[in-house]
């Protein structure tokens, strides 16, 4: 991914463990990874519970940015963190596309 404004990113197997990651040296991968695939599945749980079909992507806005997280297939989740002036439309268009590629090597 290309966006200027994606600050680090992890691909995470649903159980938690990192595949491949390009983070900040401060932020912990395995942290990461646990933590991506824990929101996912929870997310999972909330869309199917409510009826709101299968899970796309889960949104998270904090202060300084965003994290999204966005399933690659059902083996595995990409895990995006960007800066709150990103635009996320782009980051999410991206996102899509490298999950496209990513479904055909995992």
């Amino acid at each position: 991914m290309s966006s200027p404004d994606i600050e680090g990113s992890a691909i995470v197997s649903m159980d938690g463990l990192s595949i491949a990651a390009a983070l900040h040296e401060e932020i912990e991968e395995d942290r990461v990874s646990a933590m991506s695939a824990a929101m996912l599945s929870l997310g999972d749980r909330i869309a199917s519970e409510l009826g709101r079909g299968e899970l796309n992507q889960v949104y998270i806005r904090g202060k300084h940015g965003y994290v999204v997280l966005m399933s690659i297939g059902n083996e595995a989740v990409l895990t995006v963190m960007a800066s709150i002036r990103g635009k996320l439309g782009l980051i999410l268009l991206e996102m899509r596309r490298a999950c496209q590629d990513l479904r055909d090597i995992i």
